[in-house]
C-alpha cells in the first residue's frame, strides 16, 4: 500500500498542537486553578489547539482503518523529530547533538517498523500460498524412501 499525504499529516498536527499549547502555556500567570481555568478558556491558543486536537483524532481514525496499528503508530514518532526542529526553529531552543542523533534514529526506526509489515498480498491470497507450499512439502515427503520419512517424522534427524 503506497504512503499516503493523510498518514503524515498526524505528526505535523501532533506538532502543531504542541505549538499552541506552548504559545498558550506561556500566557498563563496564575497560580489559582480556577483563574488558570478562566485563561486556559479563554486563550486563542489553548482553544486553537483543542480544535487541531480534533481534528487530528478523526485523521487518526482514518489512518487506523486503513493500516494495522503496528505500523501506524510507529507515525507518530516522528512528532519527537519535528518538536525539536520547531524548538530550534520557532523558540530558538538550543539543540544539541544527542538530539540529532537520537532524530536521526527515530527516523530510521520509524522506517524501520514500517516497512517491515509490508504484505506482498491479502490474507486470502496468502493463505493459499501457504496451503500450496504445505501440499507441495508433503509431496516431497513422499518421494523419501521409508528411513528418510521415519527421520522426519520422529525428529531423528541430524538437525534436531
Amino acid at each position: 500500500m503506497p504512503m499516503r499525504l493523510s498518514w503524515l499529516a498526524v505528526p505535523v498536527l501532533n506538532t502543531l498542537f504542541q505549538f499552541f499549547i506552548k504559545l498558550g502555556a506561556e500566557q498563563m500567570h496564575s497560580q489559582s486553578p480556577e483563574v488558570w481555568l478562566w485563561q486556559a478558556l479563554s486563550s486563542y491558543w489553548i482553544l486553537a489547539a483543542i480544535a487541531v486536537e480534533i481534528v487530528t483524532f478523526f485523521i487518526w481514525m482514518n489512518v487506523l482503518a486503513e493500516l494495522d496499528l503496528s505500523r501506524a503508530f510507529p507515525l507518530s514518532g516522528i512528532s519527537y523529530v519535528l518538536i525539536i526542529a520547531t524548538g530550534w526553529f520557532i523558540f530558538d531552543e538550543r539543540v544539541v547533538a544527542l538530539q540529532i542523533i537520537g532524530s536521526g534514529l527515530i527516523l530510521t526506526g520509524v522506517w524501520l517498523i514500517a516497512g517491515a509489515n509490508v504484505e506482498t498480498g491479502t490474507k486470502v491470497e496468502t493463505a493459499a500460498k501457504v496451503e500450496t507450499e504445505t501440499k507441495a512439502e508433503a509431496g516431497d515427503r513422499r518421494d523419501l524412501d521409508v528411513g528418510q520419512r521415519k527421520e522426519l517424522r520422529t525428529g531423528t534427524g541430524k538437525d534436531r
